[in-house]
């Protein structure tokens, strides 16, 4: 009998020390954030991303009364910024700006030491589509010249990215693969130095997100615009062919979903607050108005969905790049 009792209080001590825990993490989250929050962003500064990640940093800092400080961290194709992102306590205080190709396509490519179950996603800042771009000094006229360029010099004709693990850098891939047209891919840490060797004429064509510096680009007459990669057209690029329309059935996956993440092990509750300041901050006229309505988009998309990118994204490349 006294063994009988003495298992049970062992037991009831054992579920109260469980429940006094968790009063105790859920009394720590609800005071989340305690103090400033850095906000990684895995490309250089002064290029869209960087703009979108302080558009959407200036709004949380009002709304969670916290600093929220935005490092940039360029190089190894998203993997700098994103092994830092895993590393940290698993908080809050420690966010990075993602995209499939930094925690998707880049541990597929190399060994980094995380995967995409290693991040927490709050959800979607900005969906950007990408497009195949040159110089208004080009002789390639549309991208008709400019594959038959290639075709006939395989690999004489250089075409930038941002990473080479990145969704750009791996459509180029499959435009070798799967349609034979071999480009000599060039990866750079972002859009900035993108613009830079496209203008300067080290580089032939760019695979480019269509973020708002391209379209001034565009505007200017600065960069000739061949294709784009979604599968319709884009009102405001009209009369700029779709890949697939070009004869590249498939290759519509070179956009850019940028998200915010944590690191795995989020607590619910500071995942839960981090997502609804995100909403706010996405129906935010300033922060529509700076990262440009085009790119926000009407709806916004959050943790769950931004998950669901991640893992389609992984279904198609996974086969392509450790096959």
């Amino acid at each position: 009998m006294q063994r009988r009792i003495l298992g049970r209080t062992a037991i009831t001590l054992a579920v109260l020390a469980l429940l006094a825990a968790c009063g105790g993490r859920e009394r720590a989250d609800a005071g989340f954030p305690s103090e400033s929050i850095r906000l990684l962003v895995p490309y250089a500064a002064g290029g869209p991303t960087d703009l979108t990640a302080r558009a959407y940093g200036e709004f949380l800092e009002r709304d969670l009364g916290q600093p929220v400080i935005v490092e940039n961290k360029p190089g190894g194709s998203g993997a700098i910024a994103t092994q830092e992102l895993v590393s940290a306590d698993p908080d809050g205080h420690t966010l990075a700006l993602i995209t499939a190709g930094t925690v998707v396509l880049t541990p597929l490519a190399n060994d980094v030491g995380y995967a995409a179950s290693d991040v927490t996603p709050v959800g979607v800042m900005s969906e950007v589509p990408s497009l195949l771009a040159v110089g208004s000094g080009s002789p390639h006229r549309d991208i008709a010249e400019l594959v038959a360029a290639a075709r006939a010099r395989p690999g004489a004709v250089s075409v930038a990215v941002p990473g080479a693990s990145t969704p750009q850098g791996v459509e180029l891939q499959r435009l070798r693969d799967e349609h034979g047209v071999e480009f000599a891919v060039v990866p750079f840490n972002g859009n900035a130095e993108m613009t830079t060797a496209l203008l300067g004429g080290n580089v032939d064509a760019v695979l480019i997100n269509a973020s708002q510096d391209v379209v001034e680009n565009i505007d200017a007459g600065r960069f000739r615009p061949l294709a784009v990669s979604t599968e319709q057209r884009l009102n405001w690029l009209a009369d700029t062919p779709t890949l697939v329309e070009s004869g590249f059935a498939g290759l519509t996956l070179s956009g850019s979903t940028f998200g915010l993440a944590g690191p795995a092990g989020l607590p619910a509750a500071v995942a839960t607050r981090l997502e609804d300041a995100l909403r706010r901050a996405h129906a935010d006229p300033d922060v529509v108005a700076k990262v440009g309505e085009r790119y926000t988009g009407t709806s916004f998309v959050g943790a769950s969905d931004l998950r669901a990118v991640l893992d389609r994204t992984r279904a198609v490349y996974e086969p392509i790049l450790t096959g």
